[in-house]
């Protein structure tokens, strides 16, 4: 199995086919063909184009002086199309006069990052940048992530730039295609920025401790990186701070993901992790997801520190530098963060909507009104630092962990990951946690021809509607997105999916009883939208 390869022919595609590419604020498609109903979308023609877009709506944001070439860096994960979309984004950039480094294997915050780098022997700083990579989607999908040194893009300029692409894609010809192979090969130069990087991780933990070379002499800690880009870590991180790393795993990149798929939020990932910080009685556990912008940990008592035990890590950490500070989390995050962040660690908790993108965003938005933020963080393990430039980073979230225990390490205060599991003690946690999903069927004749998202919203206004005259119910005060009702102990969350024809149903409650109970609720509200499959719903309500 290969990636689709450019012909001389090239495929007619449209506005729409290009359109269909946008996943929020990313790019993603299907780049390896050989699994049946999914033909590939992301070719190496149309990545050529949406690189070349890329290369114009810079252009247009940068407005360079006529004698200036733009630089833009390209890194990638481990997928097994990476190589081929690296050499089309290359050529694309190229065709547009822009001069192009490649990475390589590369994380996605090191995107970032290099725009903002000043560093000439590096080619830095990068007036933009391109990130390969579809996370931890299956090893046939693939995507781009684009930055400036303002950050990552929104999804206005997501689909601004995939138009562009759709009018640069019918001007291609089989003549035109060789001829930018050859203009790459004379622009493109190859520079190993995560020696850069890396560094720039050491020195934060370096002076988190009071600059000691080794701040994490004695101190074992192991690495899952899942087969994605994270495998530098346990030999250009920690190795160097004086860490023992014996029993990392899945280092090596793989783009077909043996072991487990590269995912915090996984079981099979967390289960592995867990497995061998217990196997290795290591002090610590760190995963990351295939292009390393989510993390999570595990105690040396295998304890899990992912999730909402990461959120309130990171909000004791952060609230200990930045007192009374307000910290933003997508919709899921439980009621018992709440009460942990504002009751005991005296902070403030402005839960959000789902995406990584939407709160950066707000956390921006907040400070700009004078509400202070320096933590923005994600039940999926997404987490961003005013301190690091706003930078969605997993790699750069663990080094917030290694700066506690080096710190406390330096201070006499304890040398294990104690000193981290103390900091999330008092945090309530339901019995029950689950999540649904309940599919809307697009083909069902109650859409007539309208979008999914629109009878997505049916539901849930129906279902406020219901739970208003239910005295047992109560409905959140304060809701960014779908409906967030409190009753029976607990509370649930029904939303529509950020990029799917999908309404997730979140519930978390003291018991089973009263988890049904919850589930039951919505199950009796949403009877009546027959293009909505509760199978799973009344799954759950049944077996629980």
């Amino acid at each position: 199995m290969a990636a689709a390869s450019s012909a001389t022919a090239v495929p007619s595609l449209d506005k729409a086919d290009f359109l269909k590419l946008q996943n929020g604020s990313d790019i993603r498609g299907v780049a390896v063909a050989g699994v049946e109903e999914q033909p590939v979308t992301l070719t190496e023609p149309v990545s050529e184009a949406i690189a070349a877009a890329f290369a114009a709506w810079l252009l247009d944001k940068k407005k360079p002086d006529a004698s200036r070439r733009l630089r833009v860096s390209i890194g990638h994960d481990s997928r097994i199309s990476a190589s081929k979309l690296q050499d089309a984004v290359s050529r694309g950039l190229a065709s547009a006069g822009f001069d192009v480094v490649q990475y390589g294997l590369a994380s996605t915050p090191a995107m970032f990052n290099s725009t903002l780098t000043e560093n000439e022997e590096y080619l830095c700083p990068v007036d933009g940048s391109i990130m390969i990579t579809a996370s931890h989607l299956p090893y046939n999908r693939n995507g781009f992530k684009f930055f400036t040194n303002a950050g990552g893009l929104g999804k206005p300029d997501i689909k601004d730039i995939l138009e562009r692409a759709a009018n640069i894609y019918c001007s291609f010809t089989g003549e035109g295609l060789k001829e930018s192979q050859q203009k790459a090969s004379m622009s493109v130069k190859r520079v190993d920025y995560m020696n850069i990087y890396t560094s720039y991780l050491v020195q934060a933990v370096r002076r988190a401790a009071g600059n000691i070379e080794k701040p994490l002499e004695g101190f074992h800690i192991v690495v899952d990186a899942g087969n994605g880009a994270g495998g530098f870590f346990p030999a250009k991180v920690l190795e160097p701070l004086g860490a023992i790393t014996a029993g990392s795993q899945f280092l090596d990149p793989d783009g077909m993901f043996p072991n487990h798929i590269p995912n915090p939020e996984d079981k099979a990932a967390m289960k592995a992790i867990t497995q061998a910080v217990l196997d290795n009685k290591a002090d610590l556990g760190i995963i990351f997801d295939t292009d390393v912008d989510r993390s999570a940990a595990v105690d040396s008592t295998g304890c899990e520190l992912n999730r909402n035990r990461l959120i309130a890590l990171m909000s004791a950490i952060v609230l200990e530098e930045h007192p009374g500070t307000t910290i933003v989390t997508d919709s899921v995050t439980s009621d018992g963060l709440t009460e942990f962040i504002e009751k005991k660690l005296g902070g403030k908790h402005h839960r959000f909507k789902r995406g990584y993108k939407n709160v950066i965003d707000e956390a921006i938005r907040l400070n700009s009104i004078g509400e202070e933020s320096y933590l923005v963080i994600e039940t999926s393990g997404h987490g961003a630092l005013k301190e690091n430039h706003w930078l969605d980073d997993g790699a750069y979230l663990m080094v917030k962990l290694l700066n506690k225990l080096a710190s406390a390490k330096a201070a006499g205060l304890g040398s294990g990951s104690k000193v981290l599991t103390d900091l999330v003690e008092g945090l309530q946690e339901a019995a029950v946690a689950v999540e649904v999903r309940l599919k809307i069927d697009q083909c069902h004749p109650e859409l007539a021809g309208g979008s999914f998202r629109d009878y997505g919203e049916a539901v849930i206004k129906h279902l406020e509607n219901v739970v208003d005259s239910d005295p047992r119910l109560q409905k959140a005060p304060v809701n960014y997105e779908g409906v967030r009702i409190s009753g029976y102990g607990g509370w649930f969350l029904l939303r529509l999916s950020l990029h799917d024809p999908v309404l997730p149903l979140n519930i978390e409650a003291p018991n089973n009883n009263d988890a049904v109970k919850l589930g039951l609720a919505v199950l009796v509200a949403v009877t009546e939208f027959h293009a909505l499959d509760t199978s799973a719903l009344v799954k759950f309500t049944q077996a629980s």
